[in-house]
């Protein structure tokens, strides 16, 4: 009996919440982007070598060989639109350039009082926007190194919160099936702090007294820390030959805000032209199965590939994603 109490009682410690949990702010950098990524479970960031790569891992923008530009749009919920491209340049010997851009708006909705609760007339919105800038460079043949530097925004109505965040990625190759192992940080920087005009308010200095002097005042916000995200990832080929090609890819995560997370993801490579994706997402509140697939075609000297993701929820409607990419 004492060991079935010792036993429980460590399933009890293990299963309790993370203590920082909904501790960070700014979580739509942690939003999946990109159809690729999203359909293998976020388990990319060793197989990651397109345009997508700045989402997760600067280093893998070394895969690109010429220029490559990717848009890639989600629909979250029927309240949110959430958008993404980047572009990338490589410049050979001198490494690899890309900029990126994400925004995750909300539809305008009617700001109502107590006064007022059918609607003012007025209305307020919301958006979270981060640019990044991303250098990457192989170090030797096996090894490539990637950071990235964004801006991020978060708007809601007249308030704001900006800061600066770094990501930081590595890849290494093996000459084993084409294994790579990978390491990425992503959102590392200073607290971020809501501020505007909304605040500023007026109060009666003496309350017993209505007809006092108003009083000028200014409601202060806390500050909250961005998602910082260390992954770990291995990958490599199961199945390669002419025709058909398997890749396989399993993630560590070890978010600020929560407890360690396991991705697993595959892919699946027909002639090179059709693709077809499949992930898990171990120890999420609500996602757990995505699956996906895609194909390319050559357009003149151009290779256009068009990707699509679904991600399967348990409590929230489920997720849609598609990708259009060109590499030139």
């Amino acid at each position: 009996m004492k060991k079935i109490f010792l036993f429980c009682s460590i399933l009890s410690i293990a299963a309790a919440q993370n203590p920082n949990l909904g501790a960070s702010g700014a979580k739509f950098l942690n939003i999946p982007m990109g159809a690729r990524a999203a359909a293998m479970g976020g388990a990319v960031i060793s197989s990651t070598n397109d345009a997508s790569s700045v989402f997760w891992n600067p280093a893998g923008i070394m895969g690109v060989t010429e220029s490559s530009v990717q848009l890639s749009t989600v629909n979250l919920y029927s309240q949110y639109d959430l958008s993404a491209a980047s572009i990338v340049h490589n410049f050979g010997d001198a490494g690899a350039l890309a900029a990126s851009y994400v925004s995750l708006a909300m539809k305008k909705t009617e700001i109502t009082t107590e006064l007022e609760p059918n609607g003012t007339g007025r209305f307020f919105d919301a958006q979270d926007i981060a640019l990044g800038l991303t250098y990457a460079r192989s170090l030797t043949l096996e090894f490539s190194v990637g950071i990235t530097a964004k801006y991020v925004n978060q708007r809601i109505w007249n308030e704001v919160a900006d800061g600066i965040a770094f990501d930081i990625g590595t890849q290494y190759k093996i000459d084993y099936n084409n294994l790579v192992i990978a390491m990425s940080m992503t959102n590392f920087g200073g607290d971020l702090q809501f501020d505007g005009e909304d605040l500023n308010i007026t109060s009666l200095r003496n309350n017993n007294y209505p007809i006092s002097r108003l009083a000028p005042g200014r409601l202060e916000t806390s500050q909250y820390p961005l998602p910082l995200h260390f992954q770990v990832g291995v990958g490599m080929d199961i199945i390669n030959d002419d025709f058909v090609k398997m890749r396989g890819e399993i993630d560590a995560t070890h978010p600020n805000d929560y407890d360690e997370r396991i991705n697993i993801g595959t892919e699946i490579n027909f002639v090179d032209r059709f693709f077809v994706r499949g992930g898990y997402r171990y120890n999420y509140d609500d996602e757990n199965i995505t699956v996906g697939a895609g194909f390319n075609f050559q357009l003149g000297n151009s290779i256009v590939r068009f990707d699509y993701a679904y991600a399967n929820f348990e409590l929230l409607p489920d997720l849609h994603r598609y990708s259009i990419e060109i590499d030139f």
